[in-house]
């Protein structure tokens, strides 16, 4: 048995992101509106000693404390530092919108710091109630977050939908592992593998047990036919929240996916893979052919987010450790693809316009050369082609179904991926073949620039060398199961 002291130091990182984010809360009572930026600094701190802290349990053995509520594993380890960097990144690109828009606010930090925790928490979870508080925490806190500009009726109107929608999928999940524990008499996970293999239990109870708990992870990722909520919220929503809700949840998701249908239901893997495969191929086909039709390009990336949803089910739906590697390693790549897509957006947009509208890219390369060509990038990596990041991420999903026999669904991927080609390569053709609606040149901040630099160059640097990254998510992957 551990001593409390031992109990406390696993969950060291939480205590950092819960104390920072209170503190934070109480900082910014007592400074001036001109000082925000005491509250930036502070948030990168605490991310930064988060990840100082985790970095170094990453090389310690699982460790299950707190009457094995609450895991400390590889793959713990390697979707926090995820979560954490892609919130870092979204600090740096949010700052300067939420000034010029004068949205800057302790509140915005604390919340994401809560969320972040809610995060955390679901990677970590061993036990269902510990899964649920986390995303409940993580949902609470984004509900805010989207409706954080009060002044603007679209984003109250999302929030409303959000917290509606977000309710009534949190709910299903709840309901389906009430049901679960009914079933085997434990919330913790590892009994619930062992419950369901060896006692007799209920098809029925366990087939609608099952079915709502697949609704409820269907919907935090956004996949079809649950994906409703997805292109309001996203255009709905202030630029960094989008950004935020687009990127950092994804790896709490994946983490949900990994603990409750692996780790805790992997016995009855034969029902859920088939629920995998329907809305794999829903999110697709639906995604793609629905991103075409968008003058937005916030719904358009909302809708190619449900397509690439559609992509990381085919690694998980495999169900072997090359598939769950294949997916980790895309829900990485999807980060990285579309902080950058939401930082272009971001750093052309100035205080009285957003730059929302596909049109507005229109002679982009005229106005901002350096933009135009790392949006191009960021597209060109989207759309899966080499030697970006996104050719690799859509080409080991497809290999790890193809290997399980999974053939024709993988053709249909194949189609859908020429087919999400299309918006892409859409963007690219407008910044460098179409004239410019307006002729000013568009100047940006060297540091929001030389983020993008950094952001959209590791989709090219990753492509060209995706040993490393691959290597790690299969670590992650292999210890997990």
């Amino acid at each position: 048995m551990m001593s409390i002291t031992s109990q406390l130091n696993v969950i060291l990182p939480e205590i950092i992101i819960a104390v920072s984010a209170m503190f934070i809360l109480l900082t910014d009572l007592y400074i001036k509106d001109s000082s925000k930026k005491i509250i930036y600094a502070l948030s990168q701190l605490s991310l930064l000693l988060t990840a100082i802290v985790i970095a170094r349990q990453s090389f310690e053995a699982t460790q299950y404390v707190f009457n094995d509520m609450y895991v400390s594993d590889t793959l713990a380890s390697f979707l926090k530092l995820l979560s954490l960097i892609s919130t870092s990144i979204v600090f740096i690109y949010a700052k300067s919108y939420l000034q010029k828009k004068s949205l800057l606010s302790g509140e915005y930090f604390s919340l994401t710091l809560f969320a972040l925790l809610g995060i955390m928490l679901m990677i970590s979870g061993n036990n269902l109630l510990i899964i649920y508080m986390g995303l409940e925490l993580l949902s609470l806190c984004l509900y805010a977050l989207v409706a954080i500009n009060r002044d603007n009726l679209l984003a109250t109107e999302a929030a409303m939908k959000y917290f509606v929608l977000g309710a009534l999928a949190s709910g299903l999940l709840l309901y389906g592992m009430s049901m679960i524990y009914g079933i085997t008499g434990s919330l913790d996970l590892r009994l619930i593998a062992d419950g369901l293999n060896q006692i007799d239990i209920s098809p029925s109870i366990l087939a609608f047990g099952l079915v709502f708990i697949v609704v409820g992870i269907a919907f935090k990722f956004g996949a079809v036919p649950f994906q409703m909520w997805v292109p309001d919220i996203y255009q709905g929503a202030t630029l960094p929240m989008t950004m935020m809700i687009s990127s950092v949840p994804k790896f709490a998701s994946a983490a949900l996916l990994i603990r409750l249908l692996f780790q805790g239901m992997e016995s009855v893997i034969a029902d859920w893979q088939q629920m995998l495969l329907i809305m794999a191929i829903l999110s697709m086909v639906i995604g793609n052919i629905a991103a075409i039709a968008q003058t937005n390009i916030k719904r358009m990336l909302a809708y190619s987010t449900i397509s690439h949803v559609g992509f990381i089910f085919f690694g998980f739906m495999s169900g072997t450790v090359n598939g769950i590697s294949a997916s980790l390693f895309y829900v990485t790549c999807y980060a990285l693809m579309t902080l950058a897509a939401f930082g272009s957006i971001i750093i052309l947009s100035n205080k009285d316009k957003d730059f929302e509208l596909i049109d507005d890219f229109k002679g982009l390369s005229q106005r901002n050369p350096s933009v135009a060509f790392l949006t191009m990038l960021t597209m060109l990596s989207m759309a899966g082609i080499p030697p970006t990041i996104g050719f690799y991420a859509k080409f080991s999903v497809l290999q790890a179904a193809i290997d399980v026999n999974i053939i024709w669904p993988s053709i249909i991927a194949v189609i859908m991926a020429l087919v999400g080609m299309y918006y892409y390569l859409r963007i690219i053709k407008l910044m460098y073949f179409d004239k410019p609606t307006v002729a000013k040149k568009i100047k940006v901040s060297k540091e929001l620039l030389g983020l993008l630099i950094i952001n959209s160059g590791s989709l090219l640097v990753l492509g060209l060398s995706p040993k490393l990254l691959m290597s790690i998510a299969a670590l992650a992957a292999s210890l997990s199961i």
